[in-house]
């Protein structure tokens, strides 16, 4: 892990409570990025949430905890893949800041506390996931993330 960080900035034609409810209720992650984000806690900090795959085994794919959560304005939350759980070097955090503005959001994910590995996968990661819930929000119809990984 190094100090090496991920910043996404995109702004959305949307109201921030649908952007939230977007961003953390389950069925709506399932639609634009065919995973979905559950809390065990409703979102309460120090509750655990994991990222699952919307697949036939519900694979888990990512887990962590809420540090910290102000309502339609800022979620943090630490992510880490399962597998490494028990290896707190590999844990990384992400930071999600939702600023209104007028009719919009401005839509801040910071990704921080990165190994080489984890840097690499969500450098391509947020770009197509935030764009695709953007596209989501705002028409009604998610990016097809998945199709090239499906016609392969």
């Amino acid at each position: 892990m190094d100090d090496k960080k991920f910043i996404y900035v995109t702004y959305i034609a949307a109201p921030p409570e649908k952007v939230w409810a977007a961003l953390l209720e389950g069925e709506f992650t399932r639609q634009y990025w065919r995973h979905e984000n559950v809390s065990e806690s409703n979102w309460e900090v120090g509750s655990k949430w994991k990222h699952i795959a919307d697949d036939e085994k519900h694979t888990v794919k990512l887990v962590g905890e809420v540090l910290e959560n102000i309502p339609q304005q800022r979620l943090v939350l630490t992510w880490i893949a399962p597998a490494r759980l028990a290896d707190k070097a590999m844990h990384t955090r992400v930071a999600i800041d939702l600023e209104p503005l007028g009719d919009m959001v401005r839509l801040t994910v910071v990704h921080d506390q990165l190994y080489e590995d984890m840097r690499i996968g969500i450098s391509k990661g947020w770009p197509i996931v935030l764009a695709s819930l953007k596209s989501f929000l705002e028409t009604g119809r998610p990016l097809d993330i998945f199709a090239s990984s499906r016609s392969k």
